[in-house]
C-alpha cells in the first residue's frame, strides 16, 4: 500500500505541475451538459493521469471526470478527479487540487489531494496513516461544536436537501463557518486546520479520495444520511468526535432533537 500511495502521490504531483503551466499560459472556459466548467487543463491532466497509471497498473480500470471509464481486469478501479474546484481554478483562487483514489470491493482504500498552488500533498492508504507533505498528519481534537471550524463548498444544496431551518440552527452553533471548500475544505480536516467539511453535492470522484484520508488522520467520513459510503453524491468529514452533533443537524434523514 505504501508503494502504491507513493506513485499515486508522484502522479498528482505531475498532474498539478502541468496545471499550473496551463494557469500561467491562459486558457479558455467551456461549459459541461451539467452548467459545470471545464477547461484544457483539467483534460489534460486527466490524460496524464490515466497514462501513468495504465502503465504502471495496466490491469487496473480508470474512472476519470472528463473522459469516463477505462475498463481492467484486477478488480481494482482508479478514480480521478483532475481538477477538484474548477470553478475556484479559473477564478484564479488557489484552494483547488487534484484528487487521485482507487477503490476495491467498492471501497475507497487510497486517497490522495495535491493542491499545487500551495504545494500541499496529503495522502492515505488502508493501514499507513494520513501524511502531509511527508509528515504524520491527524484530524483536530476539539470536542465543542461552538469551538469547531465548519467548511464548506457552497451552500446551495441545503434548501434542495431540506435542511434549510436545520442549517440555520447549525450556524447558529458552531464556533465558525467559512466556505473554503471543493477538496481543499477535506484536506483542513485532516490536517487538524478545520473540524468539520460537508459537501451536499458531490461525485465519487470527489469523495473517494477523502475516506481513506479523513479516517486514517483519525476523523470520520460518512454521506450526509450517516451511511459510510462514497457513492451517495454527498458527504461529511469530521474529526470524529463532532459527527454525531454534526449529523442532527446536517443527516437527512434526521431530526434534531427540542432545543
Amino acid at each position: 500500500m505504501k508503494e502504491l500511495l507513493s506513485e499515486a502521490m508522484d502522479i498528482a504531483r505531475e498532474a498539478g505541475r502541468l496545471i499550473l503551466e496551463y494557469q500561467q499560459s491562459g486558457f479558455t472556459v467551456e461549459i459541461k451538459p451539467d452548467q459545470s466548467p471545464v477547461t484544457i487543463a483539467d483534460r489534460k491532466a486527466e490524460e496524464l493521469i490515466v497514462k501513468r497509471l495504465n502503465r504502471s497498473f495496466p490491469e487496473d480500470a480508470v474512472l476519470g471526470e472528463e473522459h469516463g471509464q477505462h475498463e481492467g481486469r484486477s478488480g481494482r478501479e482508479w478514480v480521478i478527479d483532475p481538477i477538484d474546484g474548477t470553478r475556484s481554478f479559473v477564478h484564479r483562487v488557489p484552494l483547488f487540487g487534484t484528487m487521485i483514489a482507487l477503490m476495491e470491493g467498492g471501497h475507497s482504500i487510497l486517497g490522495v489531494v495535491y493542491i499545487p498552488v500551495l504545494d500541499e500533498m496529503v495522502g492515505a492508504a488502508k493501514g499507513t496513516g494520513c501524511f502531509w507533505n511527508g509528515n504524520p498528519a491527524r484530524v483536530s481534537t476539539v470536542n465543542r461544536l461552538d469551538e469547531a471550524l465548519a467548511v464548506t463548498s457552497q451552500i446551495r444544496g441545503i434548501s434542495r436537501l431540506g435542511l434549510q431551518s436545520q442549517f440555520n440552527k447549525f450556524l447558529m452553533r458552531v464556533g465558525m463557518f467559512r466556505t473554503w471548500g471543493d477538496c481543499y475544505g477535506y484536506v483542513l480536516v485532516a490536517t487538524g486546520r478545520a473540524d468539520i467539511c460537508f459537501d451536499t453535492a458531490a461525485h465519487v470522484w470527489d469523495m473517494a479520495p477523502v475516506c481513506p484520508i479523513i479516517e486514517e488522520a483519525g476523523g470520520r467520513f460518512t454521506a450526509l444520511s450517516g451511511e459510510a459510503t462514497v457513492y451517495a453524491n454527498n458527504g461529511l468529514a469530521t474529526n470524529g468526535i463532532l459527527h454525531a452533533e454534526t449529523l442532527r443537524y446536517l443527516c437527512t434523514g434526521g431530526r434534531l432533537e427540542t432545543e
